[in-house]
């Protein structure tokens, strides 16, 4: 993804279909980013003996939440089955997408306990009769080394593929607003340039 390197005075807010698609392509990508940083965070933590289940859970849900968001059928950057298709990954790699989101609904379901499954069963005594209640538990599946490097591979080559539309779309946004006419820019939004700031 280019960026001018001069700041500007002045930013005008576009509205047209190309710069939101283009404004959908760089919120992607961002998501990307993220999945790439989790996914770095993790095999770290996955390397440490004293590893904090609660920050891989944290981490690779934002993971995953994150990964399946760039493919949601909201706006016109968002990328495709086909996109996973056609990357020079080897192996099963649509497969391996398809069941990453299907890890955000279970991560961010309401009512499943994404860590384990729990039963309650009758105890039963030798003689046949009920002596208590049972609590069973069944973990889920531990995440590991292979799957968050999986993972992340997927998403780097995704953001790679991204860059290269966002730069492409930057030039079409470019072109057009380019060719507008003085007055039909004067007349567009201003965006606020001030940041948060420094020394504080």
């Amino acid at each position: 993804m280019s960026t001018e390197s001069s700041h500007p005075s002045t930013v005008r807010r576009i509205a047209g279909p190309e710069a939101l698609a283009l404004a959908d392509m760089v919120a992607v990508f961002d998501d990307l980013q993220t999945v790439l940083r989790c996914c770095e965070r993790l095999v770290a933590e996955l390397a440490d003996d004293d590893a904090d289940s609660i920050v891989i859970e944290g981490v690779w849900t934002t993971a995953t939440l994150s990964y399946a968001r760039c493919f949601a059928d909201a706006g016109g950057g968002r990328l495709t089955d086909d996109d996973v298709s056609g990357l020079p990954l080897k192996g099963e790699v649509l497969e391996w997408h398809k069941l990453l989101r299907q890890l955000r609904e279970h991560y961010a379901s309401e009512a499943l306990n994404p860590r384990a499954r729990f039963e309650v069963g009758a105890a039963e005594t030798p003689d046949g009769q009920v002596g208590g209640i049972a609590i069973t538990s069944v973990d889920q599946a531990v995440l590991d080394d292979v799957t968050v490097r999986q993972t992340g591979a997927l998403a780097y080559e995704l953001t790679r593929l991204l860059d290269k539309r966002i730069n492409e779309q930057q030039q079409r946004v470019l072109t057009a607003a380019r060719a507008l006419p003085a007055k039909d820019l004067a007349a567009l939004p201003l965006i606020d340039l001030v940041g948060p700031d420094p020394d504080q």
